[in-house]
């Protein structure tokens, strides 16, 4: 998860606040303090940080609010909802439909990830079921049509480009209409780059922009430039009509924070982000599902859109049946293994579930938690199909660890730390037992027919008493699934 540092230091800074035993002025300000240097760190504008917590301190007067008020709860909520404001442009973007052909063109300075950032947009809407094509109109940097070739290429997509030519307006006009005959519904334009703000950059994008009279125009940007996002964004704004920003960049930076409160500044609704090289390193911006997971309180629909991707619709109502029958077998930790490395990076999955903070899995740790995840699936294929489907770890004797371990060229203790883990997870899985199962083609409904007492059992008790216990729980449980979700995330009995 992107920004793990500032989600970090903002709920220490939360969480410092709510073990107070009394909610006063000094209190308020120490942790508003620490929420003003986080957010310095991550270069956003001083204005910004001034006007959003005098926006917190109005809405959280403490001498206004009356005995019984959950102060706690009204400041942790006036920060998610400023975060949100920050963030926020305030306008939504464009967006492709199936079926009807779109023509979308990337602008952007040298350097900022536009040409690896056009086959990542192609290849999310490739796995929603449009049919995308890449057509190279950078004429200018040596190695461009190269690049765009390699990524199309591994990725399955279409493209279009020339060695010859070196006139960017006619390939791109060329190139669009080839897609049309061919029937693709979005149709990527990759325009040059340049190291300024050039005159002549802008002017070429004009004429392609002519030519091929795009649906939608994104600028990519550099999320590392921090608050200078808002003079990069401006000029292209005054320049080609931007409808989206994409920010890049976004895993290695401590100013990608700066960056997306400054393109929000500019009213340029940011769409995706951009949090490494690799193509699923891509992740669309939704400001409330962000900051929640910044602050490392989860994202319940997008979790449950993953498995909806991943899990096959036939295979849905066979887990949630297990899922309400409380029976783990090691097949079934398999299968969830299986999804589990579809997902995409893991550190962006767990971000998704209440209680991970963004900090738990920092970047380097995914490839070591991915790993240990293929070792104990090395060690599974290793088991007879009467040991995979047994409920009972007891079963498990020394003389059949041992054969296990040979099997799979892993050490004994190894596949003794794999049943470990496979008993922690079937005692987690076994609290979840009773849980009323969805209708078909309803896995979203999942998260809303968790009952208090099935999510209470379920969270960790550190978990259950950071977001207000039984009662924090009932008003999140509320929330669950509606836009809003955050609305109820905050609860608790009242403050002293």
């Amino acid at each position: 998860m992107v920004l793990a540092e500032l989600g970090g230091s903002i709920s220490r800074a939360l969480q410092k606040m709510s073990n107070a035993t009394i909610i006063d002025e000094k209190v308020l300000g120490e942790c508003l303090n620490e929420i003003t240097r986080a957010l310095m760190q991550a270069d956003v504008k001083f204005e910004m940080i001034r006007d959003m917590m005098a926006n917190i301190k109005r809405i959280v007067n403490l001498e206004d609010l009356a005995a019984g008020h959950n102060k706690r709860r009204i400041i942790q909520q006036a920060v998610f909802n400023e975060l949100c404001k920050m963030m926020d442009p305030g306008k939504a973007s464009f967006t492709p439909k199936k079926g009807k052909t779109c023509v979308v063109m990337f602008v952007g300075l040298q350097g900022s990830g536009k040409t690896t950032t056009c086959t990542k947009y192609a290849y999310y809407y490739q796995k929603k079921g449009f049919k995308p094509a890449l057509v190279c109109a950078d004429t200018f940097r040596a190695g461009a049509f190269d690049q765009l070739k390699q990524n199309a290429t591994k990725a399955k997509i279409p493209f279009y480009g020339s060695y010859m030519e070196s006139d960017p307006v006619k390939i791109a006009a060329e190139g669009v209409e080839r897609f049309k005959k061919e029937n693709n519904d979005l149709i990527i334009v990759d325009t040059s780059g340049r190291h300024m703000q050039e005159a002549a950059l802008f002017e070429e994008m004009r004429q392609v922009s002519e030519a091929t009279k795009p649906d939608l125009v994104i600028f990519v940007m550099d999320g590392s430039i921090g608050q200078m996002a808002f003079a990069q964004a401006q000029a292209f704004k005054q320049s080609v009509p931007v409808g989206a920003v994409i920010v890049t960049k976004m895993d290695g930076h401590a100013k990608g924070g700066g960056a997306l409160s400054a393109v929000a500044a500019t009213k340029s609704p940011v769409i995706f982000i951009g949090t490494g090289e690799h193509m699923d390193e891509f992740e669309i911006f939704d400001v409330k599902p962000f900051v929640s997971r910044l602050l490392g309180m989860g994202d319940w629909s997008g979790f449950m859109d993953k498995i909806q991707e991943v899990v096959p619709t036939d295979q849905q109502p066979e887990l949630l049946q297990k899922l309400s029958e409380g029976s783990f077998t090691l097949r079934l930790m398999y299968e969830q293994f299986q999804n589990i490395l579809k997902m995409g990076p893991i550190g962006q999955v767990f971000s998704m579930l209440p209680g991970f903070s963004a900090e738990v899995m920092p970047k380097g740790h995914e490839k070591e938690s991915q790993a240990k995840i293929k070792r104990y699936m090395t060690m599974m294929d290793s088991m007879t199909n009467a040991e995979l489907d047994s409920t009972n770890p007891k079963i498990f004797n020394d003389s059949r660890a041992l054969r296990i371990a040979r099997g799979s060229g892993r050490s004994v203790k190894e596949v003794v730390e794999m049943l470990e883990e496979y008993k922690r997870l079937a005692k987690v899985w076994g609290k979840m037992k009773g849980l009323k199962i969805p209708k078909k083609g309803e896995m979203s409904a999942l998260s809303r027919n968790m009952n208090v007492q099935h999510m209470s059992k379920v969270l960790p008790p550190q978990m259950l008493k950071q977001i207000g216990g039984m009662g924090g729980l009932q008003s999140l449980m509320k929330q669950m699934g509606s836009k809003d979700m955050m609305g109820g995330m905050f609860g608790g009995g009242a403050d002293k």
